[in-house]
């Protein structure tokens, strides 16, 4: 018999918080983002009614759908927030403003100023993380910083791009965000959140007039690693929902 979203959500906590006093962190520096991609409205309500607050969609089409469709079923003052969590492409990039509190996956320059420009169009700033390839993975997005500890070139490039990034007038830098390759073994992708964390510190460093409070790492088969690495924020789908459905 499969577990409810309730039962699911509960055994998530509690992982949180063992893997948090691992690291010696308190588990509310942990946020959840429940990763929605191919599940059903009602399902989505029925993990709000469990007290999960923050989701994420992967694709622009999807959330336009269903976004709408949750925001009625729970009614205009629900507290709910959703993230995009996946790739983007800069000619959707008016779109996901118009749907998404954060952005985890700026990749690159031309998308920041496009971000920026149109939130400023808006009146407001559009808060966004940029997505980091610290594994080196062909298949992953992100700004390729596989070598950034061992390789100068690769570092002050992307130094470069942090700095016009932070430039923009209509965007506030939250952070950076890591998709670790896929491995049977967790403790296997710890040198890539880790990776991650040490960039983040550098970057503090360099650029101390933003915050880089939050790295968005970790998913269902890895999130425990990723917190006692220092994740802030851990995206997770199968974990409260269940498999999806075979297409």
């Amino acid at each position: 018999m499969s577990l409810s979203i309730a039962e699911r959500w509960e055994q998530v906590r509690e992982r949180i918080a063992r893997a948090a006093r691992r690291a010696g962190r308190d588990p509310m520096e942990i946020t959840v983002v429940a990763v929605t991609k191919t599940v059903p409205p009602e399902r989505i309500v029925e993990a709000y009614a469990c007290g999960l607050r923050i989701f994420g969609e992967n694709r622009v089409e999807e959330a336009e759908e269903k976004i709408p469709q949750v925001r009625a079923r729970l009614g205009g003052e629900a507290a709910i927030q959703w993230h995009m969590v996946g790739h983007l492409q800069r000619r959707k990039a008016r779109r996901a403003l118009d749907l998404f509190e954060v952005i985890h996956s700026v990749d690159s320059v031309p998308l920041a100023e496009k971000l920026s420009r149109l939130a400023m169009e808006r009146g407001r700033r559009a808060r966004v993380l940029l997505e980091c390839n610290v594994s080196g993975e062909a298949s992953k997005y992100g700004f390729l910083l596989h070598r950034w500890e061992e390789d100068p070139a690769q570092r002050e490039a992307f130094f470069q791009a942090v700095a016009r990034i932070l430039d923009q007038p209509g965007l506030e830098v939250l952070g950076l965000m890591t998709v670790a390759p896929i491995a049977p073994d967790p403790e296997a992708v710890r040198p890539v959140f880790r990776r991650l964390r040490m960039l983040r510190d550098a970057l503090s460093s360099r650029f101390p007039q933003a915050s880089w409070e939050h790295l968005s790492m970790g998913m269902t088969d890895d999130f425990e690693v990723a917190i006692e690495e220092g994740a802030t924020m851990v995206r997770l789908g199968r974990a409260i929902f269940g498999e999806r459905p075979s297409p």
